[in-house]
């Protein structure tokens, strides 16, 4: 039975948006998408804060994909707070990001980042790893977040 949890893309970049968007189209990942275009929107999704207020804290998305150059907080700080929470500790969060710094890289698997991806530039390339990436932690991957997710 395929993955019905949502997505959670974190993108401020609506070209990069639409592109990752229409990669997981072509790559027939069919789960929803929600899109949050800065840190302050990812973490109100999270926590089911603001405009998410009345949103199921307990019903996480199956993954969250996170750019790092986001507006408000940056993706590092979601991160820490994704962390720090007992109810998103253990959530897969993929970094998906065009930034090239080896101290954004260490930061990110240091505060707890399953994987780092930058975006490769061609489309080809960047639809196939989207393809692996949904695959991977949609179909593939056993996660602990159902253990807990009981618990609340």
């Amino acid at each position: 039975m395929p993955n019905e949890r949502p997505i959670l893309l974190v993108e401020d970049n609506p070209d990069d948006e639409a592109l990752t968007l229409c990669a997981l189209s072509k790559n027939r990942i069919d789960n929803p998408v929600v899109v949050a275009h800065d840190g302050v929107e990812a973490v109100d999704y999270l926590f089911a804060n603001g405009a998410y207020s009345g949103r199921k804290v307990e019903e996480l998305p199956a993954v969250v994909l996170l750019d790092l150059k986001l507006p408000r907080i940056d993706g590092l700080e979601v991160l820490r707070r994704i962390r720090a929470d007992a109810r998103t500790a253990v959530l897969p969060v993929v970094i998906l990001t065009t930034s090239r710094e080896n101290l954004d890289l260490r930061q990110a698997y240091s505060l707890g980042a399953n994987s780092y991806i930058r975006k490769p530039v061609d489309y080809d390339r960047f639809e196939r790893a989207i393809g692996l990436l949904g695959h991977y932690w949609l179909d593939l991957n056993e996660t602990a977040d159902s253990e807990l997710r009981g618990a609340y």
